[in-house]
């Protein structure tokens, strides 16, 4: 996947753009926006980011800057495999 324009910079959302410089509005505060690029501004900061479903905590730290906020929220579950649950249909008398 190709990567954005260095001379465009990395995008951040209109309300984060607008949040980031106050950080005592960030704490504890919901963030729709996972296309939005972590940027140094939101580094020690505990944000809640949406996965479709319940907002889910997420420190954010100096190794998370520059990702997106979407990458550390999973919209999908994790399901065990089915192998070692039991005896199938095959081993019923």
């Amino acid at each position: 996947m190709p990567r954005r324009s260095i001379w465009k910079g990395s995008f951040v959302d209109a309300f984060l753009f607008k949040k980031q410089f106050k950080r005592d509005l960030l704490k504890n505060r919901k963030i729709w926006s996972r296309r939005s690029s972590i940027s140094p501004e939101f580094v020690d900061c505990s944000v809640l980011i949406y996965n479709g479903k319940t907002p889910v905590r997420c420190k954010i730290t100096e190794g998370k800057m520059g990702h997106k906020f979407g990458e550390f929220a999973f919209t999908r579950r994790r399901r065990p495999s089915r192998t070692n649950k039991g005896k199938g249909k095959k081993g019923r008398k």
